[in-house]
Formats: C-alpha cells, sequence, structure tokens
C-alpha cells in the first residue's frame, strides 16, 4: 500500500508540471490475446512495474467487458489477468482470452489535480469520483 501511495503521488507531481492530460492510446497485440496501453507517464510505469503486486497496475488500468447494457459498465468485475511493461507501453494479457467480437475497455483514471490525488489518498474522494476515460476495444 505504501508503494502504490508513492506512486499516486509521483503521479500527481508529473502532472503538476504538465497542463494536458497524457494521450492514452489502447491497441491489440500478440494475435488480440493481449491490449497495449501506450502514452502514459513513462516514470510512473517504471515505478509502478518495480512493485511486484498485480493489483497496483489492476487499480490504475483495469479492464472489463462491456456489458450488453452500457448503462452498467461501473458495476462490471475487473478482467483478471497479467500486467508487464515493454517498451514504453503497458501489455495486459487476461486469464481467459478476449472473445472474438466482444468489446471491453479500460478505465483510465486521469489524476491530473495534486489535490484529487491527496484526496484518493486521504480517503476523501473514492476512486470513481475522479474523472476517467474509457478506451473501448475489441
Amino acid at each position: 500500500m505504501k508503494k502504490l501511495i508513492g506512486v499516486l503521488l509521483l503521479f500527481c507531481q508529473g502532472c503538476a508540471h504538465k497542463s494536458a492530460a497524457p494521450n492514452v492510446h489502447v491497441s491489440l497485440t500478440d494475435s488480440g490475446r493481449s491490449v497495449m496501453f501506450s502514452g502514459l507517464a513513462y516514470d510512473v510505469m517504471t515505478e509502478i512495474n518495480r512493485d511486484s503486486l498485480q493489483s497496483s497496475w489492476q487499480g490504475l488500468l483495469p479492464v472489463f467487458r462491456m456489458p450488453a447494457d452500457t448503462d452498467l459498465k461501473d458495476y462490471q468485475p475487473v478482467q483478471p489477468g497479467t500486467y508487464r511493461l515493454k517498451d514504453s507501453a503497458v501489455v495486459f494479457t487476461p486469464d481467459t482470452p478476449f472473445i472474438t467480437g466482444k468489446a471491453y475497455f479500460m478505465r483510465y483514471y486521469r489524476l491530473s489535480k495534486t489535490n484529487e490525488t491527496m484526496d484518493f489518498i486521504q480517503g476523501k474522494k473514492k476512486l470513481r469520483e475522479i474523472p476517467y476515460t474509457d478506451l473501448v476495444f475489441k
């Protein structure tokens, strides 16, 4: 938990000096068996990668299966799998293969303001209250 807090603080510091949020992209790789997230801050990715717990990645870049009723997106369980750092991108490989033609999404939380990050760390703000972008892929 201490490492996660340290990573969030590092993430916060990196964003405080930038006026725009990173432009995160998602693409399938490894013949559709994995998904790659690029455009994230490299220093943050390497710091998270030093933590051996996959939950750190899963907490910051969760992957979900898209429900038939998209109003239920917030109630989906996180897709289990493994994350690894490859070059300047994060690659997620699910425990069970992606279903061809089925939509999935990665929720990218934009912790862009110092006070948002500190509110989250101190328990004043829940993760779902922080602005996010859902990146859809098939």
